[in-house]
């Protein structure tokens, strides 16, 4: 379905969301480093068409890094930044960049596995419309 980079620099994410997404028949690539995931970003071949990452690795800023450099090889890339130490600020500047979304870790009485697979889900049928066709322009927004 879609091709996508998981950035967390915790090797037990990477794994339980990999496993998630590729029962979607997605196709996951897993990076644990800021400069692993600029490295695969900027690398030829087709670019990833959705992106979730950690907003905080080596630096608290290490998601907008990843969010910048994966909008600038395709403004199309549906960036979902993840985090433990979400604030309103750091999301609505995320989503001011162009982040498709803003998902804390820590939800009570959410598997945000599954919230993330149910998300790179929704991303993946918008990217499959806008190829198709299938999708009208309101006011900047896609609207499948």
């Amino acid at each position: 379905m879609a091709r996508i980079l998981v950035v967390d620099d915790e090797p037990e994410v990477q794994e339980t969301l990999k496993r998630r997404l590729e029962r979607a028949d997605h196709t996951v690539h897993c990076a644990g480093t800021t400069e692993a995931a600029l490295s695969m970003l900027v690398a030829g071949g087709p670019a990833f068409e959705i992106v979730i990452t950690d907003m905080s690795m080596e630096c608290e800023n290490s998601g907008v890094e990843i969010l910048e450099s994966a909008l600038h090889r395709d403004s199309l890339t549906a960036v979902i930044i993840l985090t433990a130490y979400g604030n309103v600020r750091n999301a609505v500047t995320c989503m001011q960049m162009g982040a498709y979304d803003y998902v804390e870790k820590n939800i009570p009485d959410v598997d945000v596995f599954d919230l993330l697979a149910l998300k790179a889900n929704r991303a993946a049928q918008q990217i499959r419309d806008r190829r198709s066709g299938n999708v009208s322009i309101i006011r900047g927004k896609n609207v499948a």
